[in-house]
């Protein structure tokens, strides 16, 4: 899509009062929209063996969100082994030998594995997944260790159980389910935490950026410590957790640069033999959010000392009694990553369905044959099946009924990508350590000349361009590198770096960069529905960047403004050129952010292609932070078209370039908002990794 082209008055006839339509969905909660279904089993010793030449189940490329996605440290996010072999284990033996390898890997635990001796933890290594298969994976009477300097470890879907000794506050036992001693980059998920002789969790000495999510922890004197040094340095978030029937520590904050704790279930149940003594307790020097948790019957729920802080928001109490503390300043938690927030009144029914290992994570494919078979492999040097994308997608028989993914190594890959409309369930994905490892990349624009005569246009120079439904990308970049200061002769600087003209797209974990209309989210007809869901991903650009006719949902992403290629700081986010009764962009959950001065960017205007008057754009932007690049009126009119006569609005945004809703900055009411749910964009569709 262009600059505006011309000046030709194509007022709207119509005013609205109402900006939303449609109907509130309940979807999965938050978090896990990358969980794939059950895959099978594997059991045999001859699977096994195989599984290394096999396709990994989806699950395990799985990546954290909160602390541990943070790129710090010298690493960039946490993946666990994803990449390394999968191994299927049943005994201690086989766990410690894989668990304390130096190479990266998936570990599923196949059943219970009693620790010898009572109480010993296994000391885990870098680079590893461990993960129990379905529901069926038992580590009774020990746990884990992650010594200094141990990173990029992933705990899923385990019960860790039952090293209690026999003494309540056990002084000589220190027998944790999971330990953490300078380690960084973890996360533990999903996860049944119980009956230990001390600790559930304990993150110690300078362990940092941790993420704790969806976790049963109960039945404990001392649930979850964090801290045990002098310095200030660890960041941790820990989100959708329920604690039940523990004593103390739930958890016990001290000395963290960031604690942000969110949507945690706390409940004392009353006549039993465990009486809660205290909640979420900020000691030292932390710095604690505290955000839509709900605690039940919790004696001292929320308390601090007299130098952390604690900022607390939408919390609900019930029942409970004694301390209930905040004070001082803390931190935005979404100047670090995205998230979004469950209502706190409806965790105890969330959480008491969600939390704990869930029955389909850690199955891998019952035959290793037929998961290869639908799993093509690109590499340049000549070690997978093709050297190019396109070449895998030519192999991809036409109107094929089921998945197959094309496995890409890292790499550069110059050329254009075109997946057409007979060939769905197409994934391509990267297979390196980071979505930077992998990338396809194309200098197309507008006005390049074509090899046959005429011009590619805007949607024609796409470096990858999509035209089949329920596609997904991830782990990846697509790019367009097309440099305008170097062509100011051509007539059209549009340069897409991924175009989509189908329905059930899914990118999660890529990178999308460009600088004019880096990414073109489109239908396959006016008249077709076309919903787009980006998550967990950057896009990058400074002209309409985000523009199309689809029903498009960005969430828990970063958008990222650049400047124009003469070095001046001006631009649009979006351009919806939406259809008439459709849903047009949402962005939800993220973050905008540049190098770029403050003031100069629209947040999008109404993009009528053709100049269609009866077309309908809407861009919603609501739960993101913006900064204080984005102008104080953030729409603007394009091509003689009123911003003011089609659907633009905001919902409790945050950061230096939101703003108080006026005449020239619309905010839809709560009642608006309800209606305006990343669910009523998808309308019926549940994306998950596949």
């Amino acid at each position: 899509m262009s600059e505006p082209r011309s000046t030709a008055q194509h007022r709207r006839r119509r005013s609205r009062t109402a900006l939303a339509v449609g109907v509130p969905l309940a979807l999965t909660a938050a978090g896990t929209f990358a969980y794939g279904g059950d895959l099978g089993v594997l059991g045999s010793t001859a699977l096994q063996a195989s599984a290394a030449t096999a396709a990994a189940p989806a699950w395990a490329a799985d990546t954290a969100d909160g602390f541990a996605s943070v790129n710090s440290l010298g690493q960039n996010g946490t993946y666990g082994g994803r990449g390394g072999q999968v191994v299927t284990v049943t005994t201690q033996a086989e766990l410690e030998k894989y668990a304390t390898a130096t190479q990266p890997y998936v570990i599923v635990v196949a059943g219970t594995i009693a620790m010898n001796p009572v109480g010993k933890e296994i000391k885990v290594q870098s680079d590893k997944t461990i993960v129990g298969r379905g529901t069926a994976g038992h580590i009774v009477g020990g746990g884990f260790f992650l010594g200094q300097g141990v990173h990029n470890v992933i705990i899923r879907d385990l019960t860790i159980r039952d090293a209690y000794q026999g003494i309540w506050n056990d002084k000589d036992h220190d027998f944790d389910a999971v330990q953490m001693d300078g380690a960084h980059h973890v996360w533990i998920d999903h996860n049944d935490l119980r009956h230990m002789a001390d600790g559930l969790i304990d993150v110690r000495k300078d362990s940092t950026n941790v993420t704790v999510s969806w976790n049963k922890l109960s039945d404990n004197n001392k649930t979850f410590g964090i801290g045990w040094t002098e310095n200030v340095k660890t960041d941790i978030t820990i989100h959708h957790n329920w604690i039940r029937e523990t004593e103390q520590r739930n958890p016990s904050t001290d000395n963290a640069a960031h604690a942000h704790l969110y949507n945690n279930f706390l409940e004392d149940a009353p006549n039993t033999s465990i009486g809660s003594s205290y909640g979420n307790y900020s000691r030292g020097s932390t710095k604690m959010v505290l955000e839509n948790s709900y605690f039940q019957g919790i004696k001292n729920p929320v308390i601090k000392d007299s130098g952390a802080t604690i900022v607390q928001r939408g919390n609900v109490f019930s029942g409970t009694s004694g301390r209930n503390e905040s004070g001082g300043s803390a931190f935005d938690p979404k100047a670090y990553y995205s998230y979004s927030l469950d209502k706190a009144a409806d965790l105890p029914s969330l959480l008491k369905s969600g939390a704990g290992p869930r029955g389909s994570i850690g199955t891998t494919a019952v035959s290793t044959r037929a998961a290869a078979a639908t799993t093509l492999t690109v590499a340049q040097d000549g070690s997978g099946q093709y050297r190019t994308v396109q070449a895998a997608v030519n192999a991809v028989p036409a109107n094929n009924p089921s998945r197959v993914v094309i496995a890409v190594k890292p790499g550069t890959y110059r050329e254009l990508v075109k997946v057409p409309a007979n060939k769905p369930h197409v994934t391509i994905q990267g297979t390196g350590g980071s979505r930077k490892d992998t990338t396809i990349v194309y200098n197309n624009a507008a006005g390049t000349p074509k090899p046959g005569g005429g011009t590619y246009g805007t949607g024609g120079s796409a470096t990858v361009a999509v035209e089949a439904d329920d596609f997904q990308a991830r782990n990846l970049t697509i790019s367009n590198d097309f440099d305008e200061k170097a062509n100011q002769s051509l007539s059209g600087h549009q340069a897409v770096a991924l175009r989509t003209a189908s329905d059930k797209v899914f990118l999660d974990g890529i990178i999308v960069s460009g600088d004019q209309d880096t990414l073109l989210l489109d239908t396959a007809a006016k008249d077709k529905l076309g919903r787009v869901y980006v998550s967990n991903s950057y896009v990058i650009g400074n002209v309409d960047f985000i523009f199309g006719r689809a029903t498009a949902v960005v969430d828990r992403s970063v958008i990222t403004l650049k400047k124009r290629w003469d070095g001046t700081s001006a631009g649009y986010v979006t351009a919806p050129s939406t259809a008439a009764n459709r849903k047009g962009i949402l962005i939800a959950n993220s973050t905008v952010n540049g190098d770029v001065s403050a003031g100069t960017f629209y947040l999008g205007r109404p993009w009528h292609a053709g100049g269609d008057a009866s077309l309908d754009p809407q861009a919603t932007v609501r739960n993101t932070s913006l900064s204080a690049a984005v102008r104080s009126t953030p729409w603007t009119d394009m091509s003689g078209f009123s911003w003011k006569d089609d659907r633009f609005a905001e919902y409790k945004n945050s950061g230096a370039g939101a703003g108080g809703a006026s005449g020239n900055r619309p905010h839809l009411t709560d009642a608006q908002a309800a209606n305006q749910e990343v669910g009523d964009w998808l309308a019926g569709w549940t994306p998950s990794a596949s």
